[in-house]
């Protein structure tokens, strides 16, 4: 996977720094990405128009998760809230996503070149693991805050490690 985002990174022409946090036990990269970044990456591959109009108005982060512990630590997207100005941000599941597809009769070809640049819903992290991939959020022009949660160990039952980070934002192209 983590090949996976370096070539979408590279495709996608990085023009900013990735975004920090973490603490000793992990390290997440954001890269918030441009509509014209992410429309040209999916056009490359063919997407037809309808999923190219719906995607370019979309807040696509992507997402680089290192586990720098010692320990397994699990990705649970249903443990991070996202919010800006104040009100919650709903992140698309990639359910979501699945069920738009089908509803407007996308070939699966496109359907699963998509799926596999989101970030996983779940995931288990073992000791120097790098994984990642997008999140999609409805664009706001607020800046997001994220709040986060992973458990910890083989059986989860380890030291929670909690991730607040407000520095996250959609992209914009430039005019």
């Amino acid at each position: 996977m983590s090949v996976i985002i370096n070539l979408l990174a590279a495709a996608l022409g990085v023009a900013t720094q990735p975004l920090h946090v973490g603490n000793d036990d992990i390290l997440i990269e954001f890269a918030p990405r441009t509509p014209d970044q992410m429309s040209s990456f999916y056009e490359a591959r063919q997407f037809p128009r309808a999923m190219l109009d719906i995607l370019e108005k979309q807040c696509f982060i992507t997402v680089r998760i290192h586990n720098t512990s010692q320990h397994r630590i699990w990705l649970d997207l249903e443990n991070w809230e996202f919010s800006a100005n104040g009100k919650p941000v709903e992140r698309y599941h990639r359910n979501v996503w699945k069920q738009r597809w089908q509803d407007m009769d996308i070939p699966l070809r496109f359907q699963s070149t998509f799926r596999w640049t989101l970030l996983p819903e779940t995931l288990d992290y073992l000791p120097s693991e790098i994984e990642g991939g997008n999140i999609v959020l409805p664009r706001t022009p607020h800046p997001i805050t994220l709040k986060a949660m992973f458990k910890t160990g083989d059986d989860k039952h380890g030291p929670v490690i909690h991730i607040k980070y407000d520095k996250l934002y959609c992209a914009e192209d430039k005019q």
